[in-house]
C-alpha cells in the first residue's frame, strides 16, 4: 500500500487532463504492469507524461519531464514535452520539398525550415482513444490534406504497451491516401536519476553507432555521413554525457551542445542503439528501434520560465533519443527515403528497457 500511493505521489492528477475541444475530449490514461512500471499517457499529442520506475534502492522515481497539467502543454507547444511528433520530426531545409517533380511548400516554423511538421503539428493534436486496457493504449489521428501544407490524408495509429521484460514499446503505424512524407518519433525529455533532480551531464551514455550525420550552424544536415572515430560523438564506450559537450568542436557549436542524429542499426529486438544509465539512481534505459537513425539532444536550449504555467526545466534537465529517419531526407536523395505512397503501410517501433545496476 505505501508504496501504491508513493507511486501515486508521483502522478499527475488525470483531472487537470480534462478538456473538451471539437467534439473530442481530453483525458490521461494510466497504464502499470507486473514488471513494476507505471506510465501516464495524454491523447493531447498522444504524449508520455510520465513515467515511473524503481531505482535501485527499490524507491519509485517519474524519470520523464513535463507538467502537471493540459495548460502546461498547450501553452508551450514549443517545448515538445513527451509527444508524439508528425508529420515530420526534425527538420525540413526551407520548408519545401519535391514530389514526382511537383514542389510541396510547408509550414516554415523555424528561421525559415520547418520544424517537427510545423506550426499545428501531431504535439498539439487531440487523438482519438481507440482502445486502453491495464497495460496498454492505442489512439487514432486522421491529419487531413493540406495539413500545414503536407499533401494526403494520412491515417494514424499509435500505440503505447508497458512489457514484462521491463520495456515501454512505442508503435507507430500509418497509411495515406496521396504521396506524402512521413516520420515520426516520441519527444519525450528523460533525467533517469529522476525527474527535477538537477541535470544529465553526469548520465553515462552509450551509443552503438560508428556515424553521425553533421549539421550546419542552422542545425540542419549537411547531406554528409562522418565517422564518430576521433571526434567527441564517440559514445562507443560509455562516458558521461558532459565530459566532452564543451570542446572546441565545430559541431558541438553548431548544436550548442548534442544535437545531432547518430546511424542506427535497424535492429528492434537484439541490439541496443543507445544506453543510457543514471550515476545515481542505478536507473538504465536501453534503447532497440527500427528506424534508421537516432537523434540525441541533450536539452542545450531548454528555457525555464515562472509562466503561468511553470516552466522549471532549464538547459540540460533532461535528454531526448528520437528514434526516427534522417532530418531534411526529402532533399537529401542520399538519405534513406521517407516517402510513403497510397497502399504502403508505414511502420515504425522502438522500444525502451528499464533496468537497475
Amino acid at each position: 500500500m505505501r508504496m501504491n500511493q508513493a507511486i501515486a505521489n508521483l502522478l499527475p492528477d488525470p483531472k487537470n487532463f480534462e478538456l473538451s475541444d471539437g467534439g473530442k475530449n481530453a483525458g490521461l490514461f494510466l497504464l502499470r504492469n507486473n514488471a513494476g512500471l507505471t506510465a501516464a499517457i495524454a491523447n493531447f499529442g498522444a504524449r508520455l507524461v510520465s513515467l515511473v520506475v524503481l531505482d535501485k534502492s527499490h524507491q519509485p522515481l517519474n524519470v520523464v519531464l513535463g507538467f502537471d497539467n493540459i495548460l502546461g502543454y498547450r501553452q508551450r507547444p514549443g517545448s515538445y514535452f513527451g509527444a508524439t511528433i508528425g508529420r515530420y520530426a526534425g527538420r525540413i531545409s526551407r520548408g519545401e520539398f519535391k514530389i514526382d517533380g511537383r514542389i510541396i511548400n510547408v509550414d516554415r516554423n523555424e528561421s525559415g525550415n520547418c520544424l517537427h511538421g510545423g506550426y499545428n503539428g501531431f504535439d498539439l493534436k487531440l487523438f482519438d482513444v481507440d482502445e486502453v486496457g491495464a497495460d496498454r493504449i492505442t489512439m487514432r489521428l486522421l491529419s487531413k490534406d493540406g495539413e500545414c501544407g503536407f499533401p494526403g490524408n494520412l491515417n494514424l495509429k499509435v500505440t503505447y504497451t508497458l512489457t514484462e521484460d521491463k520495456g515501454l514499446e512505442i508503435c507507430y503505424e500509418a497509411v495515406t491516401d496521396r504521396s506524402t512524407v512521413i516520420n515520426l518519433t516520441n519527444h519525450s525529455y528523460f533525467n533517469l536519476n529522476g525527474r527535477g533532480n538537477g541535470n544529465i551531464l553526469d548520465h553515462l551514455l552509450q551509443i552503438n553507432s560508428d556515424f553521425f550525420l553533421p549539421v550546419d550552424s542552422g542545425a540542419l544536415p549537411t547531406g554528409k555521413i562522418e565517422p564518430v572515430e576521433g571526434t567527441p560523438f564517440d559514445f562507443r564506450k560509455a562516458m558521461t554525457i558532459g565530459s566532452r559537450i564543451n570542446d572546441d568542436n565545430l559541431q558541438l557549436k553548431h548544436g550548442k551542445g548534442y544535437n545531432h542524429s547518430f546511424v542506427s542499426g535497424n535492429d528492434v529486438q537484439n541490439t541496443p542503439v543507445m544506453r543510457v544509465t543514471g550515476e545515481r539512481s542505478g536507473i538504465i534505459m536501453e534503447t532497440f528501434t527500427n528506424e534508421p537513425a537516432v537523434h540525441f539532444y541533450s536539452g542545450n536550449e531548454m528555457e525555464p520560465s515562472a509562466g503561468p504555467p511553470e516552466n522549471p526545466w532549464g538547459p540540460r534537465s533532461g535528454f531526448a533519443i528520437e528514434t526516427q529517419h534522417f532530418p531534411d531526407s526529402p532533399n537529401q536523395p542520399d538519405f534513406p527515403s521517407t516517402l510513403l505512397t497510397p497502399g504502403q503501410n508505414f511502420t515504425s517501433r522502438t522500444w525502451y528497457k528499464l533496468s537497475c545496476e
